[in-house]
């Protein structure tokens, strides 16, 4: 049988989708006095993205309903979820902005350059492969944007004070779902030339040579997020689970790879640290496995639905099959996830508060 273009994109489809607190505002507030951070620089895939893909011509876009149903206005941005990003939250904790912008809008001002922008893009991933599967911007293309934004900053205040202010950013980097759910256990090409071991070394080899390309640009204070339990994702539990209707657990060969990859990445980002401790550079695992497999399993946070997400189904519904056709749950915050794999506001809100002592460790002097 043919592979046709229609074929492809239904079998992708299925398969992509890789309240603030008074307390959290004191906190924020807290750090906020004492942060030497002046910018947040972001990359990576739809976990980080703002809404970059809104200026790129792929249909996996979220600037439109429901998205956004709890962001400020009701306002979809662009963000895979109904309110923050975790980049929001952390971006906000020390002291930087409120929300990170997408580098790609043109409206931003030199000011709110200064301040820090997101590359991330929607799709994307560590292997260069996963991002031309959606058309989506790839990890060397971000590096590419960081390196314009550079130049822009420049000429706006100087290359001194441009080196000072990437020397002192906090960089963040959230990407390598989509490289396993989306690409490897979708479209057959990778699984002709790797196995699963092989690959998980390939993309931690890209993974490492982006951090090595953003060391060489000065960045000094970096942190990378490693895979979410993956056979949690709904959308994972429902293409892979023998019965998806009445028993949704989480897969557990897809959540194991995820935890053989995030102690690859452990050992890789300790060998990393060791060859620049005479720079003073920091380079940070953030563990995002953890709480989210907690919330899921319901540990230590109380979720009413844990394995659907809140539009539609919430079983195959992402991007534009999230739309303003789409039913949409009362709450929100009572569901881990928003759409069949990207989490909700709260459960990203969560996410930053588990991590949060990686993060002073890695802004503060």
């Amino acid at each position: 049988m043919p592979f046709t273009v229609e074929a492809f994109s239904t079998c992708f489809l299925l398969i992509f989708f890789a309240t603030k607190s008074a307390a959290a505002r004191n906190i924020g507030n807290v750090m906020a006095e004492s942060s030497p951070v002046p910018a947040i620089l972001i990359f990576g895939d739809s976990t980080a993205d703002p809404g970059n893909n809104n200026y790129i011509p792929t249909p996996f876009r979220s600037n439109f309903s429901p998205y956004g149903k709890d962001f400020v206005n009701h306002t979809p941005t662009g963000r895979f979820t109904n309110g923050r990003l975790a980049n929001d939250f952390v971006a906000k904790y020390v002291g930087i902005k409120d929300y990170v912008p997408p580098y790609l809008d043109p409206t931003l001002s030199i000011e709110e350059l200064k301040s820090g922008v997101s590359f991330a893009s929607a799709g994307s991933g560590f292997d260069p492969l996963t991002p031309t599967i959606s058309n989506v911007i790839s990890v060397s293309e971000q590096l590419d944007h960081f390196k314009e934004y550079r130049a822009k900053l420049e000429a706006a205040i100087g290359k001194d004070k441009t080196k000072e202010l990437i020397n002192n950013a906090l960089f963040l980097v959230s990407a390598g779902t989509n490289d396993f759910v989306v690409n490897y256990f979708t479209i057959p090409i990778r699984r002709y030339n790797y196995t699963i071991p092989t690959y998980m070394n390939f993309v931690l080899q890209e993974a490492r040579q982006l951090l090595q390309a953003l060391l060489d640009e000065g960045a000094r204070r970096i942190g990378i997020v490693g895979l979410p339990p993956m056979g949690c994702l709904p959308v994972v539990i429902t293409l892979y689970s023998d019965t998806p209707i009445l028993k949704r657990d989480c897969i557990s060969n897809f959540s194991s790879i995820a935890r053989d990859y995030n102690q690859m990445l452990i050992n890789e980002l300790k060998s990393m640290q060791l060859q620049m401790r005479s720079s003073g550079a920091r380079i940070a695992y953030i563990d995002i496995y953890g709480p989210l497999e907690d919330m899921t399993l319901g540990r230590k946070y109380e979720f009413e639905e844990v394995s659907t997400g809140c539009c539609g189904t919430g079983m195959l519904e992402a991007s534009f099959m999230c739309n303003p056709n789409s039913a949409v749950c009362a709450d929100a915050a009572k569901y881990v996830f928003w759409d069949s794999i990207h989490p909700t506001e709260k459960s990203y809100e969560l996410l930053f508060q588990a991590i949060r002592p990686v993060i002073d460790a890695l802004v503060k002097n």
